[in-house]
């Protein structure tokens, strides 16, 4: 079992808090995509024959390409792969890209799964966060998904920032339910470096995020989709029974998967590697026949540290004999290092597995980090 991402890096303008890579301009979009084709080639042996489970479609804004554009991808990681009959083919789309007609259109491609990036259903804050589209248009985007027949949807929100009140917070969660989207992945505002967001706020012409803000808006996510029947996987992510992310699951379960495209990353187990992060370096490789990535070997602590990091973040939690067979002895010693953990109340045993609480939930990167080998 194996996953492949393609990440697609163009979008309409940047939204303010966003450090993926991706270009405004679709100028060299047919030359990216023979890239993208071409890397699909080389990389073939990557993966070592697994059957693929997942294909993801990431970026920037993939929902920028038609459907023809994603069937000769999609054809030509079947060509070279042995692909599941029932592989989860998920595309990440901006509300304003989905229209009737793309929608029918996408109909005729592998697609089976939407991630809409709705992020809130108010103006004033889809404004702020320098988003395309409009509050009406999220709302309508997701019942077009709908009415064309794709059920398996996810939608993004953000929380957190300066002008997310607990009322509107409040209102953002109640209109998902309305909606009966069966998945949600929602995030804290988090400030990256070198973004405009981040510029903002050094040059004082923006409120720097609230910590106890957002504790307290992540606190009520969690109530209100426990009421709603959500179960809670992942950090950041919440689904009826039935409906994880398959894809993004796998990442945090250590399954092999081959990122394809400029900033694509890819994990075998052994090794990761990351792609070039420009589109011209990466086109005016895969045109020489090169992957213009770099590769590291994981050593063993990076291999536990991987798993305690992406482990905890899980309802799977961290498994004792799992960390066992990465190095033997590492149970105990993570055991030693976790005991302020579970006095604090922030993680709890379970034969042999290690989950976080509620409250530690809170303090997830915290407690990862102070279990490191």
């Amino acid at each position: 079992m194996a996953g492949i991402y393609l990440h697609i890096p163009f979008c309409k303008q940047a939204c303010h808090y966003c450090d993926f890579h991706f270009s405004t301009s679709l100028k060299y979009k047919d030359e990216l995509l023979q890239g993208l084709i071409k890397e699909i080639q080389l990389q073939k042996n990557y993966l070592d024959g697994e059957t693929i489970e997942t294909i993801y479609f990431g970026g920037g804004t993939p929902s920028l390409l038609e459907a023809d554009e994603i069937n000769l991808l999609i054809d030509k990681i079947t060509e070279i792969h042995a692909v599941s009959a029932n592989a989860e083919i998920t595309i990440e789309a901006n509300p304003d890209d989905l229209n009737k007609a793309k929608l029918q259109s996408y109909l005729q491609t592998g697609v089976n799964r939407f991630s809409i990036g709705i992020q809130s259903f108010f103006d004033d804050d889809l404004e702020w966060m320098n988003r395309v589209h409009r509050g009406s248009e999220a709302e309508a985007s997701v019942k077009r998904t709908q009415d064309t027949g794709f059920e398996n949807i996810t939608v993004d929100l953000i929380y957190g920032y300066p002008l997310l009140s607990m009322q509107k917070w409040k209102y953002n969660l109640d209109k998902v339910f309305e909606l009966g989207v069966p998945h949600v992945s929602s995030y804290s505002m988090t400030v990256e470096p070198k973004t405009a967001l981040a510029s903002f706020i050094n040059k004082k012409k923006q409120a720097a995020m609230d910590d106890q803000q957002s504790a307290e808006q992540f606190i009520l996510l969690m109530d209100v989709m426990q009421l709603q029947g959500f179960e809670h996987y992942e950090i950041s992510n919440f689904c009826k029974p039935g409906y994880y992310s398959r894809h993004n699951s796998n990442y945090w379960r250590g399954i092999k998967y081959m990122g394809i495209g400029p900033s694509a990353h890819s994990y075998n187990g052994e090794t990761r590697q990351w792609n070039v992060a420009n589109n011209a370096k990466y086109i005016q490789a895969l045109l020489s026949g090169q992957v213009p990535a770099e590769t590291e070997v994981l050593t063993e602590s990076n291999r536990l540290n991987e798993y305690i990091m992406t482990s905890l973040r899980t309802m799977w939690g961290l498994n004792l004999d799992k960390l066992n067979s990465i190095a033997a002895g590492s149970p105990a010693q993570l055991l030693k290092a976790a005991q302020s953990f579970f006095d604090s109340g922030w993680i709890h045993k379970n034969d042999d597995t290690i989950y976080l609480t509620p409250t530690g939930k809170l303090y997830a990167d915290n407690i990862a980090s102070g279990l490191f080998f």
